[in-house]
């Protein structure tokens, strides 16, 4: 530069140029996804639609086949008399597909006979129908003056009976206008209640249940009435085994002279059972 020469300077510092980021792929080339392996072959969907025809078509067959027709009827969980109305009621089945087999048929065919309580059925294939049976036995006779009705556990009054009626069952009595008819075939509340105590003491197996002679139900509460005469007071009808298994066992504690001057147990609490001499009290 010569002398007395001004030269000017940009003191600014210069801004360096951006560069574009390169970000390197894994892998290296992008990944190319191929349809033609996720669509089935035409191969594959003939054979799927050759399958499906003839599984409609076995299907079918099955149906109307004898291959798989109803020749023996199982019944469990019923006792000898009534499993024998279960098959009548069934025979009509017999010869029918199990494949063709309409639950609903096999409850209405059921639910005719009134000690069926609930029924559930199995195919057994290739020729078997089995039918466990939920029972509704009777627990007592239901007395209305000259007429008399076996009844279960559950209120449902099972059939009339003829005389001489059957004396190893406990009496409930019921006044007339309660009695059971064709517009009214149920039991009153009360009656029900306590036909549930005796199917209670039945499921319990007491040793009390068979020396049972009556029962009645008033004011919420249950009293059974022994066949020496001694009032059993349950009070309401719960823990109906607990107080019964107590009762048991404090008349088994008594000697025969004591047992024979009391009059009433009351076992409304069970830990605490009181007897007494006055039936009145």
């Amino acid at each position: 530069m010569a002398r007395g020469e001004t030269r000017r300077v940009d003191e600014r510092p210069t801004r360096p140029r951006a560069r574009a980021a390169v970000v390197p792929l894994r892998g290296g080339a992008v990944p190319r996804i191929e349809l033609d392996r996720l669509v089935p072959s035409t191969r594959s969907i003939l054979t799927g639609i050759a399958l499906l025809v003839g599984g409609i078509a076995a299907f079918a067959l099955a149906r109307q086949t004898s291959m798989f027709a109803i020749r023996t009827i199982e019944v469990q969980g019923a006792p000898p008399a009534l499993e024998r109305q279960v098959r009548a009621a069934l025979a009509p089945l017999v010869g029918q597909s199990l494949v063709a087999l309409d639950g609903d048929a096999v409850g209405a065919r059921l639910a005719r006979l009134r000690e069926v309580r609930g029924v559930t059925y199995d195919r057994a294939f290739p020729n078997t129908l089995r039918i466990v049976v939920r029972p509704n036995p009777p627990v007592a006779v239901l007395r209305s003056g000259r007429h008399a009705w076996f009844v279960s556990a559950h209120g449902a009054v099972l059939r009339p009976l003829a005389r001489p009626f059957p004396r190893r069952w406990p009496r409930v009595w019921v006044a007339r206008a309660e009695a059971p008819s064709g517009r009214a075939p149920a039991v009153p509340d009360r009656v029900t209640m306590a036909l549930r105590a005796l199917g209670d003491a039945r499921r319990a197996r007491s040793a009390l249940r068979p020396a049972v002679r009556s029962v009645r139900a008033e004011a919420g509460e249950v009293t059974f009435v022994l066949r020496s005469g001694l009032q059993l007071r349950l009070g309401r009808a719960n823990d109906v085994a607990l107080k019964l298994a107590v009762a048991a066992r404090l008349l088994r504690a008594l000697a025969k002279h004591e047992r024979a001057t009391i009059r009433y147990l009351d076992v409304t609490v069970p830990s605490r059972p009181v007897a007494g001499r006055n039936p009145q009290l």
